[in-house]
């Protein structure tokens, strides 16, 4: 018997291309949406399909969202965010943010039903607005650490 009482994890994944040479990242803009009522910057990415490795959950995405093909043994975990509550209302998931810089094809809005466009934007931040998550995934890679962090939790001390 299953115990609903039990967290419900879900796991998104995201990446970071870098284009080391013009130290610029692949983002995408997101148009208003029910769950984000203006356009907001964020990294290629989405929900990974129960069963489906998290790599290449990612390499998926990134080629749905924006065109790009990578190979999944080509990604490096760079970071972990636990968001409390996710961009649908519906709870908690588990944010993996993977980074390459080793890509083929060229940067396109392949979905131009979700995005306003998908463009290089300079590697040290996302123009704005953006999603926290990716901002904080960005930071995160930016300045080598740390590994894993979360989003919307409140601080609690330890008893």
């Amino acid at each position: 018997m299953i115990n609903t009482s039990v967290m419900n994890s879900r796991n998104a994944v995201c990446v970071i291309v870098h284009d080391k040479d013009a130290d610029t990242i692949a983002a995408v803009l997101y148009g208003a949406r029910n769950w984000s009522p203006q356009p907001a910057w964020t990294l290629p990415g989405g929900k990974a399909e129960p069963g489906e490795a998290l790599d290449e959950a990612a390499a998926r995405e990134l080629k749905e969202e924006t065109g790009l093909l990578v190979d999944p043994a080509d990604l490096a975990l760079v970071h972990v965010i636990h968001v409390e509550q996710g961009w649908d209302q519906a709870g908690q998931f588990v944010l993996f943010v993977f980074a390459t810089d080793t890509w083929a094809g060229e940067l396109t809005n392949t979905e131009p039903d979700k995005h306003l466009t998908a463009e290089w934007v300079t590697a040290s931040r996302l123009p704005t607005p953006a999603f926290p998550t990716s901002t904080q995934a960005l930071a995160a890679y930016q300045d080598e650490g740390p590994s894993f962090s979360r989003y919307g939790w409140s601080v609690t001390a330890a008893q």
